[in-house]
């Protein structure tokens, strides 16, 4: 089936459409996939059951373009921290930090993104809504190596490494099983940085 993905940011979305994205991404965290129906979506969004239907032709449809609002948010804050008119490890803090409280806040969309991926919904997913996040960060630490200031290994493994440090810390934080304050996180940043900065 090939459906069309509308790429809007979410100020530019209807209350509905809002309300339906939001109501999805609270019940597949309580539910998963299988366990939130359309018209369970349509009812806790406050929305008619035919109303949902305008929107999205199927639940693949709107799982698939949630995911794809999702990536946009990550995406967003990658491009706002790690502007290249400040130096790499500037940004390198500015970029861990604005990712773990992304993902701190926003636990709902982070438990949603996690099971979407591995779920057989993102096997279908177009290359470009898929890639976006990684691309992004893989060229970021690239840049880091160019300008001597990383050590000379695949750009992959650093985003991934710095990408699952991030993830782990802000599920813990919002968890409420450990609290960092502050400076207990900016340790954690340096720790991070020192393994993959270049020795001088």
């Amino acid at each position: 089936m090939n459906i069309q993905l509308e790429v809007v940011s979410m100020e530019q979305m209807s209350d509905k459409k809002r309300a339906i994205f939001k109501s999805t991404m609270e019940l597949v965290r309580e539910n998963g996939f299988h366990g939130t129906p359309m018209s369970m979506v349509a009812k806790h969004a406050g929305v008619a059951a035919g109303t949902i239907y305008h929107y999205f032709e199927s639940k693949e449809h709107l799982l698939r373009e949630l995911f794809n609002y999702a990536q946009q948010q990550a995406v967003a804050v990658v491009e706002r921290e790690s502007t290249a008119t400040i130096p790499f490890k500037e940004c390198f803090f500015k970029l861990w930090t604005g990712l773990y409280t992304f993902y701190r806040d926003n636990q709902d969309l982070l438990r949603f993104f996690e099971q979407f991926v591995n779920s057989p919904y993102h096997t279908t997913m177009p290359p470009l809504a898929e890639d976006r996040f990684y691309t992004l960060l893989f060229a970021f630490f690239e840049r880091g190596i160019q300008e001597g200031e990383l050590k000379k290994v695949s750009p992959k493994i650093l985003a991934t490494l710095t990408h699952s440090s991030i993830i782990s810390m802000a599920k813990m934080t919002a968890s409420g099983r450990l609290h960092f304050d502050r400076k207990e996180l900016q340790q954690i940043q340096q720790l991070l940085w020192d393994g993959i900065a270049l020795d001088r």
